[in-house]
């Protein structure tokens, strides 16, 4: 069975048997607060536990390395969206110990790439149209310093309102444990 029957065949009984019903909530969010964490797998649950985040209480954002990398990219355009949209009023960046994008070897996933198929005149073309294809995929050498820069270019974001408090936060991926990089509630 492959993993896309596996899922259908459990969402078959999942709706039939109504297990949906806990989890139905408005999508204003309780608690008026958007999170971008790290899509690391360690993080799914521990996260929104370990920051009392129950279903219906925020929207949460998943991205490589909880970075904003561009203003103008999906991660900036999703917390506007929260902001403007559901009424977010707080926003966490959350980086975590751990982080695979810490000192990511660009070079070995373009290798990688490679191996699987994409083609080096591609990755070239790219290059040379601008894209800097390591570049863009370049993490960071420190988590403390992304969440910074990401807090950063939030907070000081053109289209970002002045009361929005954005707090930078890290996360220790095995315990929980939240250390604050930023407050925003005294950045304001």
């Amino acid at each position: 069975m492959s993993r896309l029957e596996e899922i259908l065949e459990y969402n078959e009984n999942f709706v039939s048997n109504n297990e949906y019903e806990p989890y139905v909530v408005s999508k204003i969010p309780k608690k008026k607060m958007v999170v971008l964490s790290c899509m690391d797998t360690r993080l799914t649950e521990l996260l929104p536990r370990a920051m009392n985040i129950k279903n219906g209480d925020a929207k949460i954002i998943k991205d490589a390395g909880a970075t904003v990398i561009h203003p103008f990219g999906g991660v900036a355009r999703s917390i506007m969206v929260a902001i403007y949209e559901f009424g977010a009023e707080d926003v966490f960046i959350v980086g975590h110990s751990g982080c695979g994008m810490s000192n990511l070897d660009t070079k070995s996933l373009v290798n990688k790439m490679i191996s699987r198929g994409i083609r080096e005149d591609t990755i070239d073309t790219l290059n040379n149209a601008g894209v800097h294809v390591e570049e863009w995929l370049h993490g960071f050498e420190s988590v403390e310093e992304s969440i910074k820069e990401s807090v950063k270019m939030i907070k000081n974001h053109p289209l970002i309102p002045k009361d929005i408090k954005v707090h930078g936060l890290i996360m220790d991926s095995e315990t929980g444990k939240i250390d604050v990089v930023i407050d925003g509630d005294k950045e304001n």
